[in-house]
């Protein structure tokens, strides 16, 4: 463990690396193992917790969270209810990049706050205690007989929403055979960018046969011409999920995509992703919730803005082997509205 002792709190980090419960891929990469690391502040006898979930997409890693963390906790200051303040100090030190570590600071200054007036995040930031969208369990890239075996696994558990993942030669031999294994529930495919722009308009019919609901990053980040161009044809709605990666990013996505996916880890923190909801109203996009694989902290931290969005993709701790973390209320795989003070789970 490592951490800071200053004048006023103490601040401390610990990584532990996380397990899922069978190896978990993407187009990218297939990973069973994820470092995690856990930022705690505890000042006049309150703790507040926040979680770094690195992505090497966005340039972070075990590694790159570790470093900076030294450096970016001299921007919490004295007074932790300063939460423009926080922002603004955490952006001058390091302007844009390290989201996932700015992320478990601002987790834990909002947790701190929390507890000491003994509410709920959600509560203490004003929200409305919506019910959250019933979230999606991600089917992930396998071979065909394996991600039949998670699908029938999942909908056997009560899941009622499949996210399938894509990004192969294979897609729409995947796509129907999932079809046929869960003709019952909803899908949505995730192509993490992988797709070229024809494969992209070939798959269209496929999806659209397939009842898919919506499709999240066909095409890759950069391209939102490309993505633009398949908006204008597509039957089955576009989400952006690698092409967003600051609150700054959403305007422009407004002409190429029908929605946007925002994760905490990626936008710098609870904050900042409540700001990029509010911006995507704005601008007409819908909006899902979703996550990294991570704990039921940083799942908690997501579902006290979930219920202001239109879909939830809240399934990154359920795939874990090893939460360290209780607390969550998950009915059929769709995570509860957290209720707990703070953020309303406690280390295991």
């Amino acid at each position: 463990m490592d951490g800071l002792n200053l004048t006023w709190e103490t601040l401390s980090w610990e990584t532990l690396e996380l397990h899922t419960a069978q190896p978990f891929g993407i187009a990218r990469w297939t990973h069973s193992v994820y470092p995690r690391t856990f930022v705690s502040l505890t000042h006049e006898g309150v703790t507040g917790q926040g979680e770094a979930a690195p992505n090497a997409f966005y340039g972070e890693t075990r590694a790159t969270v570790e470093a900076v963390l030294p450096l970016l906790a001299g921007a919490v200051s004295d007074d932790l209810w300063d939460w423009d303040g926080l922002h603004a100090r955490l952006t001058a030190l390091m302007p844009f990049h390290h989201p996932s570590a700015k992320c478990a600071l601002e987790m834990a200054v909002l947790e701190w706050c929390a507890r000491r007036v003994e509410l709920p995040v959600g509560r203490l930031l004003g929200l409305s205690p919506a019910p959250i969208p019933e979230s999606s369990y991600t089917v992930s890239l396998a071979d065909l007989p394996e991600m039949r075996r998670q699908a029938r696994e999942a909908v056997g558990r009560g899941h009622g929403i499949l996210k399938v993942k894509l990004g192969t030669e294979r897609d729409e031999q995947i796509v129907e055979a999932l079809r046929e294994e869960a003709p019952n529930v909803a899908l949505r495919v995730d192509a993490n960018a992988a797709w070229t722009r024809p494969q992209a308009k070939r798959m269209l019919g496929v999806l659209d046969a397939a009842r898919v609901e919506f499709v999240e990053q066909p095409l890759a980040a950069a391209d939102l011409e490309g993505h633009a161009a398949l908006r204008a044809v597509s039957h089955v709605p576009i989400v952006a999920d690698e092409s967003l990666h600051s609150v700054s990013d959403v305007p422009a996505l407004a002409a190429a995509f029908d929605g946007v996916n925002l994760k905490l880890a990626k936008l710098g923190g609870p904050l900042q992703a409540l700001h990029a909801l509010r911006l995507a109203r704005t601008h007409g996009l819908q909006v899902m919730m979703g996550c990294m694989i991570e704990s039921s902290l940083g799942i908690s931290a997501a579902a006290q803005l979930a219920g202001a969005c239109d879909w939830a993709d809240l399934d990154g701790a359920l795939l874990l082997a090893d939460d360290p973390y209780t607390g969550l209320d998950w009915q059929a795989g769709t995570v509860g509205r957290p209720t707990g003070i703070g953020w309303g789970v406690t280390r295991a």
